[in-house]
């Protein structure tokens, strides 16, 4: 993949970016009290907002997939039960809408969160309830990504 096909977030932008959703997250005025970070690249952006919102209750949630027809596909969210419950009061986090497919599946499983993503590419941010930052259609190389 040429650089140029890639965006390279650094740390301060995504600190940013993510206070940015925060922002947008406060003015919807929904009193939110649990977090549900999607692992794993939904692990950095959930411990940002937990503080930023204050929201004590946070927890994981994965996503199982399987190999079939020659393609990596998400099937179901692994172990929904150990998040309990899930309600209009839960945000569901994680650090890119891209296609979409993830929160898809992660609706079906969990209809009444609120999804928000720090960045959202224009295929997936219609899937998501809020994002931060709308990025290009590239390859996203998160700080966590790279060695410095």
């Amino acid at each position: 993949m040429l650089q140029s096909d890639k965006i390279f977030i650094k740390w301060d932008d995504f600190h940013q970016d993510t206070k940015d959703l925060c922002a947008k997250i406060k003015a919807t005025g929904i009193p939110f009290n649990k977090i549900v970070a999607i692992s794993r690249g939904g692990l950095f952006p959930a411990g940002v907002v937990a503080y930023e919102l204050g929201i004590r209750d946070c927890t994981v949630v994965n996503i199982a997939t399987y190999v079939g027809s020659a393609h990596l596909k998400l099937d179901e969210v692994a172990h929904p039960e150990t998040v309990g419950k899930v309600d209009e009061h839960t945000l569901i986090i994680d650090d890119v809408a891209d296609q979409g497919q993830t929160v898809r599946v992660m609706r079906r499983t969990f209809p009444k969160g609120y999804y928000a993503t720090v960045y959202a590419k224009p295929v997936g941010k219609s899937d998501v309830d809020a994002f931060g930052r709308e990025l290009e259609d590239k390859w996203i190389v998160f700080p966590w990504d790279v060695d410095e």
